[in-house]
């Protein structure tokens, strides 16, 4: 299903090295497990590699609870009303 690979979410994060690794591989199967529970389902569109990208930027560079994020919080859950609306299918 979805293809999104470690490396391809560290160079949108401008990430270098690896001491973050297992932290980046959590929250991507938490944003994919975000998204199923939201009623939308894996695949390999754009869109939802997109969602999930923003999924792991909101919780990685935003670690401080008192963080304002709702420019990026209101990009990502457009994002998943548009899967859900198109059933994850926007290929």
């Amino acid at each position: 299903m979805s293809n999104l690979s470690l490396d391809e979410l560290k160079n949108y994060l401008r990430i270098d090295g690896s001491e973050d690794d297992s932290i980046l591989t959590l929250l991507i199967d938490g944003a994919k497990e975000y998204l199923n529970n939201a009623g939308v389902p894996e695949s390999d569109s754009a869109l939802y590699k997109l969602a999930v990208m923003l999924y792991v930027a909101l919780h990685y560079e935003n670690r401080d609870p008192s963080a304002k994020m709702d420019k990026l919080n209101f990009a990502f859950e457009s994002i998943v009303l548009q899967l859900k609306d198109y059933g994850g299918d926007t290929s």
